[in-house]
């Protein structure tokens, strides 16, 4: 095929054809950086579609391959070399698991490497199916078959993209019908010809659309599969207990944890502050060996605008007053709030409902009714913890704890396994305090022994502990898995701890309009999170993060009493807020470094969040400059005329003549490697049935062998120029 505007058209409905399968691998699976695989393809089509040779069409998608490889799985920098050796030495340790047909143990870097090289297969099928046989019905009807499985048998909504393949799939058909025609007749193709085909294809294709989408459809017969296969996923275990699939965010019902979820990045709330924040909307207290319930219910209802009575920080631990302003996408009624919370302010006057046990806040109009607000701004207190403070409770003492406090926070299911509370013992040796402990079983998780994973995540059966199993059979799970591992080991070692439900900071959108020193963030259903409080009686509740590659970026202060670091124990600093990029430093490197940062970090998020926005806007841009190249030959001539209407010296007729031969050509009237110029001028006056090429190329060759002309002789050759370009205008 020729490298014009139909073959561009094939090239980007095979594009669009193949992305259709990677739009569901993003919400089904745990695949990140889908935008890169999505580039991937684009990439691969563009150096086919440009012809460009096979050795340099290897080496980019490679240099691509690899780039991506660094981005993922890598902290070094991508011409660092030092992770090559590290990724080769990974390939070799895969290429054994394969040959001991150990699947499960692939790591990830493998995986994404097999995920491309799959996706480099499918494109060269494409393309052979697209040039070489002219046909793409087998690969249209696999994309329609994967699509409306996928729609049928999970939560993926495939009613757009059975539309967006429906209509690519019959263009690219319609059109490669059209070129078996031309082949097979052993016609020439021509713009005439191709419009009068192309506009029925294009009306047919709009009708059947519209109508399709308009017209009244019945029932299914056969009702929705999901929840059944849903219902069948709930037995499992010994008898089949166990959730199923489901999709991530905030739950009511933790009574049954465990089992595999799919992501929604669906936005819940923007939150404007100084700082990231974990957001609280709930805890739980008793656990049931399978997960956790409430051990009892207390509400009290106050005004809005009152100090809200959750267990407060205690006086001797020092703090700083902040506040953030929420913005909700979601209809919740119940408060999102940061822990420390003092105040809550609405835009109008409502009821708040606390539940004292799980300090959730519910949220009431004057009818009584749940609301839900959209925006509201609360008012809090961030502490900052001393590791001395911290560090002396080493047992209980039932003057700072009553019997109903402890019983409530350190409750154990009576069947809970003894190794629990055995490996607790082992991994807290030598720990004489509560902090010391706390901090060494939230370490344990960070070893290479535990993995977090949202897909292949177990359940417990009937007569299987939720966190039994977890440490000791699969070590596999998410923020669930980690959190109630920590809060049951600690109170097996006498500890009161209560399991926190929420939301992680999310992703930095922007700096705040009315306040710079203020970042918003976005926080989707991704975010929803678990973690762990521990009860201090001089400190209050601290919060602890055992899952596996999160930080909670509590501040505690290590400094010992007398005044130096303490080198026993460290934690990560808290994460640099975006503005901390644009602070002034002496050295003039520094600066450099900081602005080329700030520069990064804003191009890598407006990347990340309009990934799709800027993918279409270059096909839209490559499509437009695509049409204008090939309408060239009406609009290169009048650039043409302007450019040599101003010139008045003769020895412009030298300039002139050349661009008139390359415009000819490009009109179609090619001269011959072995024709004079004589001989192509009379070529030209037979086509055009008139005698002024002879008369140009008389005054051309006038020029060229003599090197001058009688004066004016431009402005008396302009005419029979111009006329022969305007000629030229297809």
């Amino acid at each position: 095929m020729k490298r014009d505007f139909q073959t561009f058209l094939l090239y980007l409905f095979s594009f669009l054809l193949l992305w259709e399968w990677l739009r569901p691998v993003e919400q089904l699976t745990s695949t990140d950086h889908i935008e890169l695989f999505v580039m991937f393809i684009l990439l691969s089509f563009a150096v086919s579609f440009l012809k460009v040779k096979w050795i340099w069409k290897t080496i980019l998608k490679v240099w691509f391959i690899f780039f991506s490889l660094n981005k993922f799985h890598y902290d070094e920098g991508f011409f660092d070399f030092s992770w090559i050796s590290s990724f080769f030495r990974d390939l070799i340790t895969n290429f054994s698991l394969i040959l001991a047909r150990n699947w499960l143990e692939l790591t990830n870097e493998f995986r994404t490497l097999l995920f491309f090289i799959l996706l480099w297969l499918m494109v060269y099928l494409v393309h052979y199916w697209l040039l070489n046989r002219k046909r793409i019905f087998i690969f249209f009807f696999m994309t329609l078959i994967y699509i409306t499985v996928l729609d049928t048998f999970t939560l993926y909504s495939a009613k757009m993209a059975i539309i967006r393949t429906v209509v690519v799939g019959f263009a690219v058909m319609g059109m490669l019908t059209y070129f078996r025609i031309l082949a097979k007749e052993n016609v020439t193709i021509d713009s005439m010809i191709t419009r009068k085909w192309m506009r029925p294809l294009a009306i047919m294709i709009a009708l059947s659309v519209i109508v399709g989408i308009i017209a009244p459809k019945f029932e299914p017969i056969w009702p929705d599969p999901v929840p059944y296969l849903k219902a069948a996923g709930d037995k499992g275990g010994d008898d089949g207990s166990g959730p199923g699939v489901s999709k991530v965010g905030y739950g009511t019902d933790d009574s049954r944890l465990g089992g595999p979820f799919i992501g929604d990045d669906s936005v819940v709330f923007q939150s404007e502050a100084v700082d990231k924040n974990y957001w609280k909307v709930e805890t739980k207290d008793h656990y049931t060996g399978k997960g956790w319930i409430p051990s009892d219910t207390s509400s009290l209802r106050i005004d809005g605008d009152e100090l809200i009575p959750v267990f407060p920080i205690p006086s001797n631990v020092e703090t700083r007053d902040e506040a953030a302003t929420l913005v909700h996408f979601m209809d919740y009624t119940h408060l999102i709030y940061p822990a420390g919370i003092q105040r809550v302010q609405f835009k109008r006057k409502y009821t708040l409902e606390i539940d004292s046990t799980k300090e959730k806040i519910s949220i009431f109009g004057f009818d009584s009714q749940p609301v839900a607000p959209d925006s509201y701004s609360v008012q809090y207190k961030v502490p900052k913890y001393k590791a001395t403070d911290l560090r002396q409770t080493t047992g209980m003492d039932p003057s700072q704890m009553s019997p109903e406090f402890l019983e409530k926070y350190m409750q154990l299911p009576e069947n809970l396994p003894e190794r629990i509370k055995e490996l607790a013992e082992t991994i807290t040796e030598g720990k004489t305090n509560w902090f010391d402990k706390a901090k060494a079983v939230e370490g344990y998780f960070g070893g290479s022994g535990f993995r977090y994973d949202q897909k292949n995540v177990a359940a417990p059966g009937e007569n299987e502990d939720y966190v039994d199993q977890f440490l000791f059979d699969t070590k596999i799970g998410y923020c669930d898995n980690f959190s109630t591992s920590m809060a049951v080991m600690l109170r097996s070692l006498g500890i009161p701890t209560r399991w926190v439900k929420g939301y992680t900071g999310g992703e930095f959108i922007k700096y705040s309009e009315a306040e710079t020193s203020k970042q918003i963030y976005e926080i989707t259903n991704n975010n929803a999170h678990s973690w762990v409080e521990v009860y201090f009686p001089n400190q209050g509740w601290v919060p602890f993060e055992p899952t596996k590659g999160f930080s909670n970026q509590v501040s505690i202060d290590f400094t010992s009493e007398d005044g130096t670091p303490d080198a026993a124990e460290t934690t990560a600093p808290p994460a640099p807020k975006p503005q901390q990029d644009l602070e002034g430093n002496s050295s003039n490197s520094k600066e450099t470094d900081k602005s080329l940062n700030f520069s990064g970090f804003w191009l890598k998020t407006f990347i990340s969040q309009h990934w799709k926005l800027i993918l279409l806007s270059i096909v839209l841009i490559a499509g437009a400059a695509a049409l204008i190249y090939r309408s060239r030959g009406k609009w290169i001539p009048y650039l043409y005329l302007l450019q040599f209407r101003l010139r008045k010296r003769d020895e412009n007729i030298g300039k002139a003549y050349l661009v008139l031969l390359d415009q000819l050509e490009r009109y179609g009237l090619k001269r011959n490697e072995d024709q004079t110029l004589r001989n192509y001028a009379r070529y030209i006056d037979t086509f055009f049935a008139s005698r002024e090429m002879s008369r140009l190329t008389d005054r051309y060759e006038q020029y060229l062998y003599h090197q001058k002309l009688p004066k004016g002789s431009w402005e008396d050759s302009r005419e029979l120029w111009e006329n022969l370009i305007k000629k030229t205008i297809a």
